[in-house]
């Protein structure tokens, strides 16, 4: 950035993204410092290398907030169906999880098991498996941990691929 910048012409580009053209280093330092601001290198990989006027502290913030939320990788949402759920009340459950898994979030599909429920398991794991199926007909996803019954309840969790 600034005085750093080794290259004799720089192609600038302004803070609203129009480009001023090739410039000598030190005409682009002198429109940068008239507007207090930083030229900053963008790119070497060109002939002449791209520099952006900018603020360069707000430049690495910006950055630095980007990559904790790529680190992050969403929240956890949470689906709860139930053994004896309608079709339409499964494809609105269904129409939820695509809205998450398409913002990037991960989802937690469990189902509840009451009563003489619990001695069914196999058909539970069924209601589960037709919730994936409708939903995979309308996104694609990847299971994160597989089904596993823990106390009362049956829960699987799927992310975006």
């Amino acid at each position: 950035m600034n005085n750093q910048i080794r290259a004799r012409k720089v192609r600038v580009i302004d803070t609203d993204g129009k480009q001023l053209g090739i410039l000598d280093l030190s005409e682009a330092l002198r429109i940068s410092q008239e507007r207090n601001l930083d030229l900053v290198q963008v790119t070497e990989k060109v002939d002449p290398p791209v520099c952006k006027i900018m603020d360069y502290g707000k430049y690495l913030y910006l950055q630095e907030k980007k990559k904790k939320k790529e680190k992050k990788g969403g929240v956890l949402k949470g689906i709860r169906i139930s053994y004896n759920i309608s079709p339409h009340d499964l494809e609105t459950k269904v129409k939820m999880t695509e809205k998450f898994i398409k913002k990037g979030d991960k989802v937690k599909i469990e189902l509840h098991l009451k009563g003489r429920e619990r001695a069914l398991k196999e058909h539970a794991e069924e209601k589960i498996q037709e919730f994936l199926n409708l939903l995979k007909e309308k996104i694609e996803f990847k299971v994160e941990r597989d089904l596993k019954k823990k106390g009362t309840n049956l829960t699987i969790i799927i992310s975006k691929p």
